[in-house]
């Protein structure tokens, strides 16, 4: 099935071609962008990005949230995935958010995306589109993202380790954001009950 990351957007304007090859030029980078056929530069639903030795990155899917269509499927697939999810007040939040989301974007990242600045490439689209759609970000394995782009519902293995933004809901219903250790059991647990880990570090 393949490892995907997906932009859940609150908008669905049309994304030109050109703006995303500007928005590559622009951060100092190059790809082949090829689009499906009965597609157009202007409109398309379906992408492959490919760096300039012809490397196949990934594929960038569209799916417009229409009931019966697969971005609506997908929707009512995370409401019930993230319902016994923690921290439980990231997943009530989310539940709600899902409402107003009407596009999400699936990027199938291919093995050569992780390698030299493969990934550079896919991230600067990513983000290109991102900032045209709004919404957060989810991704296989890891979890939801709020609008900002910080980690908030903890969908990681037991294995897990490094450093990681992260944010929990505070009393006001705003966003505490904090790094955290992903591989502290402690950190983790904490995270988990909805709580910035005393040992994070505040950002």
């Amino acid at each position: 099935m393949g490892y995907y990351i997906r932009i859940l957007g609150t908008q669905d304007p049309d994304i030109r071609l050109n703006e995303l090859l500007d928005n590559l030029k622009a951060d100092a980078l190059s790809a082949k962008l090829a689009f499906a056929e009965g597609d157009t530069p202007d409109k398309w639903t379906l992408l492959e990005v490919a760096n300039d030795n012809g490397d196949a990155l990934a594929q960038i899917e569209r799916n417009p949230v229409v009931f019966g269509e697969l971005g609506q499927d997908k929707l009512d697939e995370y409401r019930e995935e993230v319902e016994d999810c923690q921290p439980a007040s990231a997943a009530k939040w989310l539940t709600n958010f899902f409402d107003s989301v009407k596009v999400i974007y699936a990027f199938q990242m291919l093995n050569p995306a992780f390698e030299g600045n493969n990934y550079d490439i896919v991230n600067s689209i990513r983000t290109k589109i991102w900032s045209k759609t709004g919404g957060i970000m989810q991704a296989d394995g890891e979890g939801f993202s709020n609008e900002e782009g910080y980690h908030i519902l903890w969908q990681f293995s037991e294995t897990v380790i490094g450093d990681w933004n992260c944010a929990v809901l505070n009393a006001s219903g705003g966003w505490d954001i904090f790094t955290m250790n992903l591989g502290d059991i402690t950190q983790r647990r904490e995270f988990q009950k909805g709580k910035v880990p005393k040992k994070a570090n505040r950002l």
